[in-house]
């Protein structure tokens, strides 16, 4: 099987868990991936999460802790400029200070808050709230 978007299916994964009231999800891994999640984690949208080999690129087993309302990737994944920030949180959060958004710079994977402070521009990933 071949996956064209392994961070849209592993975000879409995580939603329906959450929605379905599960505690745990196993998904695929991806160094992508595992960036996202700690982010995730580190805003405490989700539990642990740890890698398990099953030698491919490896299964990721997420502790889910109920608290995502929803989660998505924003595809096409834009392009956004470090003076046209604003626009994005009031398109895909449903009010300020309630949510990230997850982005890649060129000094990484961060959120969008921590993209401003440090003056980068980037490409929009995906939303978490």
């Amino acid at each position: 099987m071949v996956m064209n978007d392994i961070l849209g299916s592993v975000i879409s994964q995580i939603n329906n868990c959450e929605k379905s009231g599960k505690k745990t999800c196993t998904t695929r891994s991806s160094k992508l991936v595992i960036k996202v999640l700690a982010l995730m984690k580190d805003n405490h949208y989700i539990g642990d999460f740890e890698k398990l080999l099953d030698g491919k690129s490896g299964l990721l087993t997420i502790r889910l802790l109920g608290s995502i309302n929803k989660c998505s990737v924003i595809k096409p994944r834009y392009p956004f400029k470090k003076t046209a920030m604003e626009k994005f949180e009031k398109r895909y959060l449903p009010s300020k200070g309630f949510g990230i958004i997850i982005v890649s710079t060129s000094k990484g994977v961060m959120t969008l808050e921590n993209a401003k402070a440090l003056n980068l521009g980037g490409r929009l990933l995906s939303f978490v709230y």
